[in-house]
């Protein structure tokens, strides 16, 4: 079964060319079937790459999933045309009364800040205690992880004395998660980032679990179940040139960056990247996925209860 978008979206085109079943909402209504209802809370300044990104993953299941695309409601963003914002988004405050079977809350440039500081944390907390009524599943990535350990769980994060840049090496934990049905022992994943959750301080909140860690970066996906909801720190839904285009913008803006680690072969910028993280990015995404399908009301006025 494939994804549900609006076919002038886009990450319809994208996903299309890239072989990723895609349905159009007037074909999908025109099905018998209960899809499972995806919100994205997009809060990275690109939201058109953003949006395929996490498309490509949601989309790349059996089951037919219906993704909608939500913003915070006061904050204006400055670098995707608003015609895009109005015609495919919605804000948070239109769907707080809607129930979701799963929920990723994106990452946001905006780590230097602390929570508190941010003009949109006010409703965020109240999307982070929404989501305990009216969504089965959340999954919060790097930023967004972040702030929901903080916020249920009062952990911290730190400033690094250097950017997390680069492809990292990670070990796998907890080989019995089904999230982590199919994971090696041993793989890469993206990482950008200016802060961190340390492990002490993650090991000391009871029922929180990490499932994949770093020597280098340390804790990466964290489990909580209390609150029905995962937490990554890196970026399995990176493309490949990613981490190239964030590279190539700091070196062109003059900012102080050193080359992404492990990512160049020979670490020599002049050379194309390589992907070695896509197979486990649709791994994760899509067993959090069937997690979802195997334990979220079919009735989903049922959700949260």
């Amino acid at each position: 079964m494939p994804i549900t978008l609006p076919e002038t979206l886009p990450a319809y085109d994208v996903l299309n060319r890239e072989g990723v079943m895609v349905m159009s909402e007037d074909e999908a209504a025109r099905q018998d079937i209960r899809p499972l209802r995806i919100g994205l809370l997009n809060l990275m300044p690109k939201k058109i790459q953003t949006e395929t990104q996490f498309a490509r993953l949601i989309g790349a299941t059996p089951l037919q999933i219906d993704l909608q695309l939500i913003r915070m409601t006061e904050h204006q963003t400055k670098t995707t045309a608003s015609e895009h914002m109005d015609a495919f988004y919605r804000p948070f405050q239109a769907v707080k009364g809607e129930k979701f079977d799963g929920l990723v809350i994106t990452g946001a440039p905006i780590e230097h800040l602390p929570f508190e500081e941010v003009t949109y944390w006010d409703e965020l907390r109240e999307v982070m205690d929404w989501t305990q009524t009216n969504v089965h599943s959340t999954f919060g990535v790097c930023w967004g992880g972040m702030a929901m350990a903080y916020h249920f769980h009062g952990v911290a994060k730190h400033m690094l004395g250097a950017k997390a840049f680069g492809c990292f090496r990670h070990r796998n934990l907890a080989p019995a998660s089904p999230y982590l049905r199919g994971f090696s022992d041993d793989f890469v994943i993206p990482v950008s980032r200016w802060t961190e959750m340390k492990q002490a301080e993650i090991d000391a909140v009871p029922g929180l679990t990490t499932l994949l860690g770093s020597d280098d970066v340390g804790a990466c996906l964290l489990e909580d179940p209390g609150h029905r909801a995962l937490y990554i720190f890196n970026h399995f839904e990176y493309d490949s040139g990613t981490l190239k285009e964030e590279y190539d913008r700091d070196v062109e803006n003059g900012t102080a960056i050193g080359v992404p680690v492990n990512y160049y072969p020979d670490d020599d910028p002049a050379q194309t990247p390589l992907n070695r993280w896509r197979s486990h990015a649709h791994l994760l995404y899509g067993n959090w996925i069937n997690q979802i399908y195997q334990t979220t009301p079919y009735d989903s006025e049922k959700i949260g209860s």
